[in-house]
């Protein structure tokens, strides 16, 4: 027999046994208290690697690299390489040890990409980093315009100070490809395997520098002789588990194979004192490199020369029209043409 609800009494309330007065299994209580993260240390992440990460903690002129899990309130993809993270638990590094990372702090800048152009879709590579080393080759894989111009307007967009290394110089110059961004004042660096590189990491020094590139351009062979070079044992780790592994290109697409899994921070010095003290980030090989999520304004503020005639333009002016003022502005040298024909290349790759 259904009771109608108009007739239901106390006996008809179900209840949670479990919260009954007296019950030997009572639920625990609410409260509004939360964890006191007051006295939680300070790191950089150097390595994400499924749920574990590796972090970098520096206090009183020591360094330690310990093993945290990241807290599930702040989600799976929350945590990448460069950010800097508030750590609970147990942060001697001693082996076996395991931390937590509870707050990621506020970024910077951050190296952003989105898939195939959908600009919802957007994946953090790394955070807080000075410089972008856009590592192209000058053949095999063929150097592509499209690939530097997206990479320059993520780092014009986060304020990022971009370089162009060209890597195989022993098959080629590539000095016609580079032609393109000579007005850019973009610093570029030759290399090949038997490089000196000591130019190059004079740049690198006392910045955190992320390389970017497509698969098969040498961009871990790069890593490991800067890491050679500068005779360095990355903390925590052996000599062999610092060079990245390297691969070569595949004879039918023309594409590299991916070599390296998931991004680390590695330092390029001695110690982590030193006056040349610097980090560069190995990110893996990329395909698609998407720049939808990029706002114009950001990458033409990169070019301040330009900053009074813009704003002089029509609304919703692409800059690429009739009616922009850029085509008419009187004082224009040589040099600022070249660079609003990059800025308005750089600009059509939105």
């Amino acid at each position: 027999m259904v009771r109608s609800s108009k007739n239901w009494d106390e006996d008809d309330v179900r209840i949670n046994k479990s919260r009954q007065f007296g019950s030997t299994n009572k639920a625990r209580p609410r409260t509004k208290d939360r964890p006191d993260y007051s006295k939680a240390k300070t790191g950089t992440i150097i390595e994400v690697d499924r749920g574990r990460v590796q972090c970098l903690i520096t206090e009183n002129s020591s360094s330690v690299v310990i093993t945290a899990m990241k807290a599930r309130e702040l989600g799976k993809k929350s945590v990448v390489v460069g950010d800097l993270v508030s750590i609970v638990g147990d942060t001697s590094g001693s082996e076996g040890s395991l931390a937590r990372v509870v707050t990621v702090l506020p970024r910077k800048n951050s190296l952003t990409r989105t898939i195939d152009d959908h600009a919802n879709d957007e994946r953090v590579i790394v955070a807080n980093v000075d410089q972008m080393a856009i590592v192209i080759a000058t053949t095999n894989p063929e150097p592509r315009e499209g690939f530097v111009d997206r990479a320059l307007v993520v780092a014009y967009d986060q304020g990022i100070t971009p370089i162009i290394v060209m890597t195989k110089q022993d098959l080629g110059s590539g000095d016609d490809f580079l032609k393109t961004y000579k007005d850019l004042d973009i610093p570029v660096f030759k290399t090949d395997k038997t490089s000196d590189l000591s130019d190059l990491r004079s740049i690198l020094s006392k910045k955190i520098t992320v390389l970017l590139g497509h698969s098969g351009v040498g961009k871990s062979t790069l890593v490991n002789n800067l890491l050679i070079n500068s005779k360095n044992k990355f903390i925590g780790h052996n000599d062999e588990s610092t060079y990245r592994q390297t691969g070569d290109v595949n004879e039918v697409t023309g594409r590299g194979r991916h070599t390296s899994s998931s991004a680390i921070a590695l330092p390029i010095s001695s110690s982590f004192s030193g006056e040349n003290f610097g980090w560069i980030i190995d990110t893996p090989g990329v395909r698609s490199f998407g720049v939808a999520h990029v706002q114009p304004s950001r990458v033409i503020a990169a070019f301040p020369e330009f900053a009074e005639p813009v704003s002089m333009c029509p609304k919703n002016c692409s800059h690429d029209e009739q009616s922009c003022v850029l085509n008419s502005w009187n004082g224009f040298d040589d040099k600022n043409h070249a660079r609003l024909a990059s800025l308005r290349r750089v600009l059509s790759t939105k």
